[in-house]
């Protein structure tokens, strides 16, 4: 198990970049999958993106792919994503969560999940 902590929410106007970190408590974090979700108001938990313990193997939903960018960096425990190309659409409570079993395209089965850092693009 990993405690998880998000930051580098805000409030960004269309078109802006912002940049979310992940870090991790648990001394085993480069064993997990890690991913990114976010949940708009009103709708359900969503995918965004996930990279793999090693080799840096990455995934995305299509609505953010070409537009963020995840990475992540096991010495410092951390994993980020990097937002560009902000839409009003965009906005959401983002979460990262982690997995032990599965690969970056399996978006189901994560155990572990921060509290969330909420982003909002104006238009």
């Amino acid at each position: 198990q990993v405690q998880l902590v998000e930051s580098g929410g805000g409030l960004v106007q269309a078109g802006g970049s912002l940049k979310l970190s992940c870090a991790s408590s648990g001394r085993t974090f480069s064993s997990y999958t890690m991913g990114w979700f976010r949940q708009a108001p009103g709708k359900e938990r969503e995918f965004v993106a996930a990279i793999s313990q090693n080799f840096g193997i990455t995934y995305y939903a299509d609505s953010v792919k070409g537009r963020f960018t995840i990475s992540r960096d096991n010495a410092k425990n951390t994993v980020y994503l990097q937002m560009d190309s902000l839409k009003p659409e965009d906005t959401a409570v983002y979460y990262c969560a982690a997995r032990s079993t599965g690969g970056v395209a399996t978006t189901t089965g994560y155990t572990d999940w921060g509290q969330g850092t909420q982003v909002t693009v104006s238009s």
